[in-house]
């Protein structure tokens, strides 16, 4: 039959007993490969917690336009703050959603000219004056859900048959942290529906926290799957970091939004798990039958795969946000634009 919907785990349910154990990390195994993308029910992140995280994200998308333009990422040479409709690309196309980009705090680093272009990234978020309680709330919030994916890390490992923490030495102490607090504003049929294009996510897992209203979809054999939201879950899916490390055992997925109706919009929280810049991803040994089942890493012209992290997270920042590039690191769009260039893709 095929496969319409989502496959849904749970993670206490499945840690009960070495026997529910066992379940999960099969189960587990299995979703990682064949879609890449499952729900992720009894999770341990307070409801209360996410509601709150809901109403700020509400709160800040409702602010007056010159509050939000006072945090916009187009000042900020790490990545960091509010950008409007139509300013993030995605294969050279505008996505229409706002959000802010915010990371964990740290101070930046001082550059010297011998200094990896990666140092660039790190630096402190910018937080709104007119929402002072939206920074307390989205960091106790990415403390929790960076525990949560990295014990959906540790799971996955278990699962390929190797130590739970084999991936540590690449995500501590300071893994990659991005979390996206989305807003995706109704369009009419004629305006087009890109929310977000096409594409796969680049760490270790994403873990996603949608409203009420669905535009998420997957891609499955037979065409897109619509990931609708499903209260007390998450969606959490595969990046392309766990796709190299295991061969291509694992799947990470293309996915894309759906902008939707015009009467209504749309808000996500997109949490992306990586590992620290300075890593490289490894190749693991996986047990023979895995091995054998491993299809090998996906090979896209237009987005080329490199096992040292900060080259693979530096491409993506600069292409996906070409305002803060031009204006911040000019002097990194060669390989950019060349990458772009033989892909047949705008910059």
């Amino acid at each position: 039959m095929p496969r319409t919907t989502l496959p849904t785990l749970s993670l206490q349910a499945g840690l009960s007993s070495p026997a529910a154990r066992a379940d999960l990390l099969q189960e587990l195994r299995e979703t990682a490969r064949e879609l890449g993308f499952f729900y992720l029910a009894d999770h341990g992140v307070p409801q209360e917690l996410i509601g709150n995280v809901l109403a700020l994200t509400r709160q800040f998308f409702s602010l007056p336009e010159k509050d939000k333009l006072e945090i916009q990422m187009l000042n900020s040479p790490y990545f960091r703050g509010y950008n409007r409709a139509g300013l993030e690309h995605t294969r050279g196309k505008p996505d229409w959603r706002e959000q802010v980009d915010i990371g964990p705090e740290q101070k930046a680093l001082d550059i010297t000219a011998q200094a990896s272009p990666w140092q660039r990234l790190i630096g402190p978020n910018q937080w709104p004056n007119a929402l002072p309680e939206l920074r307390p709330v989205i960091l106790e919030y990415l403390g929790a859900v960076t525990r949560l994916a990295i014990q959906i890390t540790e799971l996955l490992a278990e699962a390929l048959g190797q130590s739970p923490r084999v991936f540590a030495p690449i995500y501590t102490p300071a893994p990659n942290q991005l979390l996206k607090i989305i807003r995706y504003p109704g369009r009419s049929a004629t305006e087009g529906n890109q929310g977000v294009g096409a594409h796969k996510d680049s760490g270790f897992v994403t873990v996603l926290l949608q409203d009420k209203v669905g535009g998420l979809q997957v891609e499955g054999p037979d065409g897109w799957i619509d990931a609708p939201p499903v209260p007390g879950t998450f969606i959490v899916n595969i990046g392309e970091l766990l796709e190299m490390a295991s061969g291509g055992y694992l799947r990470a997925n293309v996915h894309r939004v759906v902008s939707p109706p015009s009467d209504v919009d749309r808000l996500s929280v997109a949490f992306f798990f990586g590992a620290h810049l300075n890593s490289t991803v490894p190749l693991l040994d996986l047990p023979a039958a895995l091995k054998a089942q491993a299809r090998g890493v996906t090979q896209d012209p237009g987005n080329p795969l490199f096992r040292e992290v900060a080259r693979n997270y530096l491409k993506s920042r600069l292409r996906s946000h070409p305002d803060v590039a031009r204006r911040h690191h000019s002097d990194l769009l060669d390989e950019v634009e060349r990458i772009s260039t033989a892909a047949g893709t705008a910059y």
